[in-house]
Formats: C-alpha cells, structure tokens, sequence
C-alpha cells in the first residue's frame, strides 16, 4: 500500500471527512480491520483565509509548498490538497515536491462524464466559481460548466465560510442550496459538482433531482485508487 499525503485544515471539517472516507474504503477493499497508510500536514486556515480574500495567493501558495515538502520529506508517495479553493495553487505545490499531486478536478470530471453528464453546475466559493482554476479542468475533459447568478454566488460562497467552515448545518442554507440546485436545473445542468470541500456536510443526494458529484467523496477515491496501485 501506497502511503497517501494530505494536506488539511481547509477547514478541518472536511479534512476529516477525507481521514474518514479514505479509511472507509481502504476497509471495505481489503477487509475489516485494514486502514490506510497516510499523513496528514493541517495548516492553521486562519492565515490562508485571510490571504485569499486579500488576494494575497502566493502568500497562501507558501504556506501549502511547505505542508507538501513535509509530507514528502515524512513518506507520503502522492499529495491530496483536501480543498478545492487552494487547487488555485495546484502548480507551484506540485513543482515543489517530486511526488505526484492528485489534482481534485480529474475524478469530477470522470465521474460526470460517467453518468453522461455534459452540462454541469458547480458549486464552490466565489473563488471556484468565478475564477477559471478548475473550470478550466473541466473544460479540457469537455464539459460545459454552468455557475449560480451574482447573487446566488454571494449565498453560496457565504455559508460555505460562515457556517460550514465552522460546522454549522442549517435546514435554511440547505434550502437556499437547494434553490440554486433548482436555478442551474432549469438552466441545463446535467448534475452538480459539490466543488467545495465542505458542501456534501450539508447537501446529501436525497436534496438534489440530478446527481450529485462530491468532490470530497470522489477525491478521496481517487486517493484510494492511487494508494492500492489501481
């Protein structure tokens, strides 16, 4: 088994739904009492918080290159980045390390195509949504994103930092979430790309008609994948 490397805290809500789901699969694999090999580096998000919305990223970006050298210098054989947001960075944490990085957009981008999914919307933080880091991503796979109005992204972005970060589930955000669901619906979204970490906290299948694709979940699969040699 291949040892997985995370890098964590972003927030650590959902870093520990990665520890979770990865030992999860790891032992429905290989049987009930196996687990994964992995190390997780979690950054204090505080300071990178504050360096995205200052638009400070390469302040950010260092605080990740680090977190990637210790993991590699430790004996991690590959890099997650458990937050879609910092994937804004994906190229210089990479050039650091001489282990690969999984990049979070590629299992989205397969899964979609999988169920025959052209059209997708993507949820995330207005960073994800409004800059081109992992639309791009998926552009290059083929598909067709669509991303919530002005002021849906406003909501969404919103309550990804005001409450999800900070493990704060409420039935209203979900119902808001669920309405820009319904917006890109109408609009031609196939299925929708959870494309923040923390979201699959709040939206579970069961609030969606179209399919869910949870980059958490898949991300963490794919971490699997790597970690087991498929």
């Amino acid at each position: 088994m291949r040892t997985i490397g995370l890098i964590g805290g972003m927030s650590w809500e959902s870093s520990a739904e990665y520890y979770r789901l990865i030992n999860q699969q790891v032992r429905d694999r290989l049987g009930p009492l196996r687990s994964a090999q992995l190390l997780m580096h979690s950054v204090d998000f505080g300071p990178v918080e504050q360096a995205q919305h200052a638009g400070r990223w390469d302040d950010a970006a260092a605080i990740l290159v680090d977190a990637a050298r210790r993991l590699e210098a430790g004996g991690a054989e590959c890099v997650v980045l458990c937050t879609n947001t910092m994937h804004k960075v994906a190229e210089p944490i990479q050039a650091a390390v001489g282990i690969p990085f999984l990049h979070i957009a590629e299992p989205a981008a397969h899964a979609a195509l999988e169920i025959g999914a052209n059209t997708v919307g993507l949820l995330g933080t207005a960073f994800t949504m409004e800059q081109d880091f992992l639309k791009q991503r998926l552009h290059a796979q083929g598909l067709n994103v669509l991303v919530p109005d002005e002021a849906e992204r406003r909501a969404v972005h919103r309550i990804i930092y005001d409450e999800l970060c900070v493990g704060v589930i409420s039935e209203t955000s979900r119902q808001a979430y669920q309405r820009v669901i319904e917006s890109l619906t109408a609009r031609g979204a196939q299925a929708i790309i959870l494309g923040c970490t923390e979201i699959g906290l709040l939206i579970k299948p069961e609030h969606s008609a179209l399919p869910l694709l949870d980059t958490t979940a898949l991300h963490a699969q794919a971490a699997v994948a790597f970690a087991l040699d498929d």
